[in-house]
């Protein structure tokens, strides 16, 4: 990492003129451009206050840790000392949407009575605090406080776990972390139910908070619970007792009992860092590194060999192919269909997805007859086509040293690990101990079935990918699903935490009024150029072509566009949207700038400025929605353009549309 760091420290003893030792005493750290301040208050309840050019955005909230010794670590809050700092470095990037992350921020440490320390970092973009503790003995985290207090009943968007009849918060922490979102005011969140991050709170004047978190580990994951007023509260999973091997094909960890705490703590440690991003426009959220940047640095010293990419992918089309002299599905055969398309259209991977490994066994050294993976893996390597497998979480984890190595000799490139569906501590401890071990035997990971990301992809590159979205998957069953909406949603929410799995490219597109639930011939919702757009604005290092590989080789249009777009960038910006209306933003490879546009269900116009290309003359090849695209959600036209010289380029987009350019100099 290059790093150009300048720090202004200053220490001060507390004590020698404070006032009684209960009394409060308030503190602020400002970031760096001055607009956003947190005040920090200590006494006999430890606090804090976000606020923007001196309007509030968090009101006075609580903050603390209830240990197993009976100290709450807040209450009271006793200030030894301060420490104030200030750095600006530049964090290299290598599997990211930009090259390079500017990382600059004002920070306070306050050092308190009791072996621990608040810490509290501001930046343009936000503002995260974290707890540490520095003790000689383990102990046990009863509960965590974290309050978010807002000063008036703004809407929220939240994301609710999936519960028909959310009877107890403990049957929701088992979840697959996949909603569409919530629109409603604070006081009226239903108070039965656990919404999982990140979530956004509208404020006066178009701002939004939004909140998540960041640099997770051997520690639960936060959900926040409403209809208390204008307040949310974080809740935690308590730890796992008795875990039981069940669920989908018995491979799921199932909770049968759970431990009085929610983490059990080694005595000096760091805590999770708790993250409000404020943004002025919603474009802002649609571009932030908060979590990134909050994340620990890479564990892993050579990131050489870490080769995001796109994958062609089984599953979605239920291995559906046609016009061949064999049958189709979970063989070998089939696979090497999927490999000689991939081969053809230089894309880099492909996946064997559920169903290659012997049912109900959890057990992955156990391959169905109909599979010889060996051959398939020699076979794609002559083709430069790699594998990668699909992995239930309880075979994967079994052994996960003899797994790693077994299959990375083989060849294999890596695993896409499903059916977590658990944040508490064990889980998220599997995460790091899975990406330490893939990252030892070369392999990548991409977490399905999962949490938000919370900066492991920084501190282990090797993990490329996360779903926790309610992705196109969801199309295969789902009847009452508005997925055209959410699309235009979780650019500024879900994508605040960072990539996603969501598996994108379906060849079937319908209108609103079209649309249907077909599991063996899948389609998706809104227009082609919806679905071509979505591999620009959705971040995400390794991307699926979710569609069979005989329906896109009867699109040899979209299908070379798809295979062309980068997966990881030198740069990116957010151009223009609105949450839940439209999303336009631009992405750099090399001399190419990739524009990709999502539209809701109301057909717009838009302008997009262009001035970022700078002076020149500059073409783009243009996909857009085609002048029937409102009845036939396929209709498209491709074309090339001039970019006029004033860089503003108009476009139109049909309900559910997308616009798609791919933008280079004369």
């Amino acid at each position: 990492m290059q790093a150009l760091k300048t720090m202004a420290a200053s220490l001060l003893l507390a004590g020698a003129t404070a006032a009684p030792a209960l009394a409060q005493q308030a503190y602020t750290v400002q970031s760096p451009d001055g607009h956003l301040s947190a005040r920090i208050f200590t006494g006999p309840q430890l606090r804090y206050q976000l606020l923007r050019d001196g309007e509030t955005l968090i009101d006075t909230s609580a903050i603390s840790l209830q240990l197993s010794t009976g100290e709450i670590l807040g209450k009271p809050a006793l200030v030894r000392s301060q420490h104030k700092g200030s750095v600006q470095q530049i964090i290299s990037a290598p599997v990211y949407k930009r090259k390079t992350v500017n990382d600059h921020y004002n920070e306070l440490t306050l050092a308190l009575k009791g072996d621990y320390s608040v810490v509290f970092r501001a930046y343009n973009e936000g503002v995260a605090y974290r707890f540490a503790t520095s003790k000689k003995a383990a102990f046990d985290v009863v509960n965590e406080e974290a309050t978010f207090n807002f000063p008036a009943n703004d809407s929220a968007w939240v994301p609710y776990v999936r519960q028909d009849n959310p009877a107890s918060f403990d049957a929701q922490f088992y979840n697959s972390f996949e909603n569409t979102y919530t629109v409603a005011p604070l006081a009226s969140l239903d108070s039965r139910r656990l919404a999982f991050l990140p979530v956004a709170v509208n404020a006066a004047g178009g701002k939004h908070i939004a909140i998540t978190e960041a640099d997770l580990e051997n520690y639960p994951g936060m959900y926040v619970n409403g209809g208390h007023g204008q307040t949310l509260k974080g809740v935690f999973a308590p730890a796992p007792k008795d875990i039981e091997a069940g669920g989908h094909n018995m491979l799921q960890g199932v909770v049968k009992t759970r431990q009085p705490y929610i983490a059990h703590c080694e005595g000096a440690r760091n805590f999770p860092w708790r993250i409000m991003a404020v943004s002025t426009q919603d474009t802002q959220l649609a571009d932030n590194d908060l979590v990134y940047k909050l994340a620990s640095p890479s564990r892993v010293a050579d990131v050489s060999w870490v080769k995001p990419g796109k994958v062609a992918w089984d599953w979605w089309n239920d291995w559906n192919i046609y016009g061949v002299d064999f049958k189709a599905g979970i063989n070998n055969d089939t696979y090497k269909y999927y490999i000689d398309f991939a081969s053809a259209h230089h894309i880099d991977y492909v996946i064997l997805d559920e169903g290659w490994a012997v049912n109900l066994k959890a057990d992955l050294f156990q391959v169905i007859p109909e599979i010889d993976l060996q051959q398939l893996v020699d076979y794609g390597k002559q083709k430069g086509v790699r594998i990668i497998l699909w992995a239930g979480y309880n075979a994967f984890n079994r052994d996960l040293e003899k797994v790693c190595r077994h299959f990375s000799e083989m060849g294999v490139a890596g695993f896409k690990v499903d059916f977590m569906d658990r944040d508490d501590q064990a889980m998220v401890n599997f995460y790091y101990q899975a990406a330490a071990t893939a990252a030892k035997y070369r392999l990548l990971l991409d977490f399905h079935g999962a949490y938000k990301p919370t900066g492991l992809q920084r501190t282990y590159p090797n993990v490329v990918n996360f779903e926790g979205v309610h992705g196109l998957e969801n199309m295969k069953w789902e009847t009452n699903s508005d997925q055209v909406t959410y699309d235009v949603s979780i650019p500024y929410l879900r994508m605040l935490a960072g990539p996603m799995d969501y598996t994108q490219g379906a060849m079937r597109n319908a209108t609103r009024g079209n649309y249907r639930a077909v599991n063996a011939e899948p389609m998706s919702q809104g227009t082609r150029c919806h679905q071509l757009a979505e591999y620009v604005i959705f971040e995400s290092p390794l991307e699926m072509l979710c569609d069979a590989p005989t329906n896109y080789m009867a699109e040899k249009e979209c299908t070379e566009l798809i295979s062309a777009v980068p997966t990881v960038w030198d740069n990116t910006m957010a151009l223009n949207g609105e949450m839940g209306q439209y999303i336009s933003i631009a992405r750099q490879s090399g001399n190419y700038w990739y524009v990709g546009s999502l539209n809701n269900w109301t057909a717009r116009n838009l302008t997009l400025d262009l001035g970022f290309l700078g002076n020149g003359h500059y073409k783009a090849e243009v996909f857009k929605d085609g002048a029937n695209a409102d009845r036939a959600a396929k209709d498209y036209k491709r074309e090339i353009i001039d970019v006029p010289a004033n860089k503003q380029l108009t476009i139109s987009m049909a309900p559910g549309g997308g616009y798609f350019a791919r933008i280079y100099a004369e």
